[in-house]
């Protein structure tokens, strides 16, 4: 299912999103592409704490950067409805109708069931925007403490967004989190204590851990009000993609993240989905009996799923 020959069906992928979305592991895996494409869209994720103006910031970047591909997408997670966003998601909705920008895909996403940041068969609809033929996906999602770690192997370039006032949320972040990201930005930058809040980053920056060459992200400040800054984020991006194209073995590791977070994340809601239906008779038998039928249960309900993917 390539089409980037054509032009998008911008119909058809929004039903197949909307099957992903309310697909259940099976469905999910039923629905999946096929095949890889031969070109996959360059993946850059945009997180960070809620009002740090993530979705103007990606709008604004997603319209600069569309000037030199031919289609981009924005997968925006939001984490305060599965079915609605209200006047956030009309914002994102409304974007699509900007003139001139018919390649520019934007779709708003239910975090549903996850609690790392993400959106349930995020992955699958990740490969389905790669078989549309996009050259690039924003992923934008909400930083809830562990969103920096499963967005991380979703994409190729990670920029965590700061406000001037977040001092004290960068001293409480864990040294992991710090390492996840390829670019920090301090939003909202003509807000007092930006240029603070810059030195707190570089100063935490200094005493994580790195191998000698790896990666130095770049601090930028940024603000709507200066279409400058935006540019310098998006050269920013094309550096560490360039940096990335140069780095042996790192389509290899990225692979394996991505299959080991969806294998990971597949499971957890298999068992969810057993643990769930049971009565509560079942949860007197001792636990290693439980923990058994529990496994049991999975197994064939995988089982199952294998016997309906196998072609006739």
């Amino acid at each position: 299912m390539l089409m980037n020959t054509s032009a998008l069906d911008r119909s058809s992928l929004g039903r197949a999103l909307t099957k992903l979305a309310n697909a259940d592991v099976s469905g999910a895996a039923l629905l999946s592409p096929r095949s890889q494409p031969e070109k996959l869209a360059q993946r850059i994720g945009v997180t960070g704490a809620p009002g740090a103006g993530k979705s103007t910031l990606v709008g604004l970047l997603a319209m600069l950067r569309l000037q030199t591909r031919a289609r981009l997408g924005v997968l925006a997670v939001d984490p305060s409805s599965p079915h609605s966003g209200g006047a956030i998601l009309g914002d994102r909705i409304r974007m699509d109708d900007i003139a001139g920008s018919h390649e520019l895909y934007i779709r708003s996403l239910g975090s549903r069931k996850t609690t790392d940041g993400l959106a349930d068969n995020l992955p699958e609809m990740l490969d389905l925007m790669d078989a549309y033929g996009f050259d690039e996906v924003l992923l934008e999602t909400v930083g809830v403490g562990q969103a920096e770690y499963a967005v991380r192997a979703q994409v190729d370039t990670l920029v965590l967004v700061l406000l001037p006032d977040s001092g004290d949320v960068v001293q409480a972040m864990k040294a992991g989190i710090m390492e996840m990201a390829d670019i920090f930005v301090v939003n909202k930058a003509d807000l007092p204590g930006a240029q603070r809040m810059v030195a707190d980053i570089r100063r935490i920056a200094a005493v994580s851990r790195r191998a000698p060459d790896a990666w130095i992200a770049p601090i930028l400040l940024t603000s709507s009000a200066q279409p400058q800054s935006i540019t310098a984020l998006a050269q920013a991006v094309d550096q560490h993609q360039a940096w990335l194209a140069g780095t042996s073995g790192h389509q290899q590791t990225l692979h394996a993240q991505r299959a080991r977070y969806r294998l990971k994340r597949n499971l957890e809601r298999r068992l969810g989905d057993a643990i769930a239906s049971q009565n509560t008779e079942f949860f007197s038998a001792p636990a290693a009996q439980q923990l058994a039928n529990i496994l049991n249960a999975v197994q064939t309900t995988f089982a199952a799923d294998m016997q309906k993917a196998s072609p006739c």
